[in-house]
């Protein structure tokens, strides 16, 4: 099995920054694309920034210029480092993981870590 695991989320005033962590652990061969999610109460879930495992990077206008997302592949580990935030970044935060090989294969699978709190208030 493969999980993620996320944190680094917390209470943080407006125009502060943030970064969020994401750990891939257990039976990975490979992972090309990691990805954030966030999910505010009452709205549907939305992507905030994807990266591929060449470093190619997307983000949705609502966080570009504000939002970096970076990896180490190494480590399977991704980041999210969020500088000047609004209440309307409060959310839970997801990492994603939708095509992990678990072994040498054709076989890819989709994962979701348990989401991490981030609140902008002052």
């Amino acid at each position: 099995q493969v999980q993620l695991v996320e944190s680094g989320g917390g209470l943080v005033q407006p125009g502060g920054s943030l970064r969020l962590s994401c750990v891939a652990s257990g039976s990975i061969f490979s992972i090309n694309t990691m990805a954030w999610y966030r999910q505010a109460p009452g709205k549907q879930r939305e992507l905030v920034a994807v990266i591929t495992s060449a470093g190619s990077t997307n983000y949705p206008d609502a966080v570009k210029g504000r939002f970096t997302i970076s990896r180490d592949n190494a480590k399977n580990t991704t980041y999210l480092q969020m500088n000047s935030l609004t209440p309307e970044d409060t959310a839970v935060y997801y990492c994603n993981a939708p095509d992990v090989r678990r072994s040498s294969g054709t076989i890819y699978y989709n994962y979701w870590g348990q989401g991490t709190q981030v609140t902008v208030s002052s």
